[in-house]
């Protein structure tokens, strides 16, 4: 393909990406397919001789669409949302096009320096404390990884790293093996299972704190405090604590403003994850949901859930640059460069686990840049009355019950009995295959999630996907022995 050719296939692309999205509500929004399938569609080898544009691009529908999960349909009301916009769309095509890999300062000035500067614009969005914010004279700044996953794994290791090195100042001849043994984690049970997954690639003991229903559940800081105390009288170390503003199961917010001082005091590390609640702090009516966000050591949520930024983007902010810097330092000599020294730049494969890296902030900058504070604000507040609407639809039908506060985009909600009500009702929605949600368990009950996901979604798909549900529902009351 030469450029001319390009030219005109980009524009056919387009045209067939514009026609996929505004269309999308007419597919059927999870696959009918089984495990498999796709194999049988292709040639068991890749071709000998090239095949023809469109000729692949003729296997896009026939190979491809039947096993999509169309997560961008205004039907799909599954897990969280993940972004989607057109100006971020046309921003990867250019960080595609120039593809640099922006492992150091050196290796793309641009890329390292936009990322810098649209995590400050993104951190004085959301009102973050100076020490978080690079272009001040504070030690923090923000780093972009691929996934909150892999914030949350890294700020274990550097709090492990910064933990072993504590202790090893002060008591120079205790073998570091006899350290790391000792070390302990925490985080809420209702956390997301990837920080558990952290502290199993850390090879640290990770210790889950319970939650109640009636704390809307949020760990509290007295749990916390006897959890400390317990360890430290058993001989272990307390390292680190990663708190939830807007867990998965059900959107719950950790009460920071407790926890915080408890970790500063106990010299242990708090990261905060909020990958989806996150988004919704730029708007002042959300941003106290934030508050002690001061005693954090850092902080992560992804815009690519809920700030229109395409996957991935996952914004991270540390307190002490140097914490993370210190855990990840290597400096072979074919990664040197003139001015690494120099104080005025930031090489940011200090602050990741892989080395390679895309010039993911043009997305950021194009999205913040085309929508605005108030037009990102405009969508998040959109979502949220969205979900209002579909709370007031479960609540005014008795046989149904809220199963937890409907603080964001997410709502809660089950039919008044048996898990296994429940469970065949998700069952037959799913199986329908018209919208699609997931379930979460929430004090030993089975509930559904309803997550607004989608950036076209509108009342009256809110409202017809509640049709389909208590249509579903009528069906599977009526089967049930009387």
């Amino acid at each position: 393909m030469d450029t001319t050719e390009f030219r005109r296939r980009g524009k056919e692309m387009v045209d067939l990406i514009a026609g996929y999205l505004e269309n999308i509500e007419q597919r059927t929004v999870y696959p009918n397919v089984e495990p498999g399938y796709l194999r049988s569609l292709i040639p068991e080898e890749a071709p000998e001789e090239p095949d023809t544009y469109e000729d692949v691009v003729k296997d896009i529908e026939r190979v491809i669409m039947p096993g999509v999960t169309h997560w961008h349909s205004p039907y799909f009301y599954a897990y969280f949302p993940t972004a989607n916009s057109f100006p971020a769309m046309l921003a990867d095509m250019l960080s595609g096009a120039i593809g640099c890999i922006g492992f150091s300062w050196a290796a793309s000035p641009a890329c390292t320096e936009l990322e810098t500067v649209m995590m400050d614009w993104l951190g004085k969005m959301l009102k973050l404390p100076e020490d978080f914010i690079a272009g001040t004279h504070g030690q923090g700044g923000g780093v972009i990884q691929g996934t909150a996953s892999e914030a949350t794994l890294v700020a274990l290791l550097a709090a492990r790293c910064r933990a072993v090195r504590m202790i090893l100042a002060s008591d120079p001849q205790r073998p570091e093996t006899g350290i790391t043994s000792k070390l302990v984690a925490y985080s809420s049970d209702q956390a997301h299972c990837s920080v558990e997954r952290a502290g199993m690639i850390a090879e640290v003991r990770m210790k889950k704190i319970p939650t109640d229903q009636s704390d809307k559940y949020a760990v509290q800081g007295e749990t916390l405090r006897r959890m400390i105390h317990e360890d430290k009288a058993a001989g272990l170390i307390p390292f680190y604590f990663c708190a939830t503003l807007g867990t998965t199961p059900s959107c719950a917010f950790d009460h920071i403003t407790e926890l915080g001082p408890i970790c500063n005091a106990e010299k242990i590390w708090m990261h905060i994850d909020a990958a989806y609640a996150g988004s919704s702090f730029i708007c002042p009516e959300f941003r106290p949901l934030l508050n002690g966000i001061e005693f954090a050591d850092s902080f992560n949520f992804n815009p690519h859930k809920w700030l229109l930024v395409n996957f991935d983007c996952s914004t991270m902010w540390v307190k002490k640059r140097s914490d993370l810097i210190g855990a990840f330092k290597m400096d072979p000599l074919y990664l040197k460069h003139d001015h690494q020294e120099s104080g005025m730049i930031t090489d940011y494969r200090h602050w990741q686990i892989p080395l390679g890296r895309r010039f993911r902030s043009l997305k950021m900058w194009f999205v913040f840049r085309m929508y605005g504070l108030k037009g990102l604000q405009d969508y998040i507040r959109k979502h949220v009355e969205l979900a209002k609407e579909f709370e007031s639809l479960v609540r005014a039908d008795q046989r149904f019950e809220i199963s937890a506060d409907v603080v964001l985009g997410l709502v809660c909600f089950r039919l008044k009995g048996s898990n296994e009500v429940n469970e065949t009702l998700l069952k037959r929605i799913n199986n329908g295959r018209k919208i699609h949600l997931v379930p979460c368990l929430l004090s030993g009950q089975f509930v559904l999630r309803f997550a607004l996901c989608a950036r076209t979604t509108e009342s009256r798909h809110i409202r017809e996907a509640w049709r389909l549900i208590t249509q579903l529902a009528d069906e599977v009351m009526q089967e049930l022995p009387h």
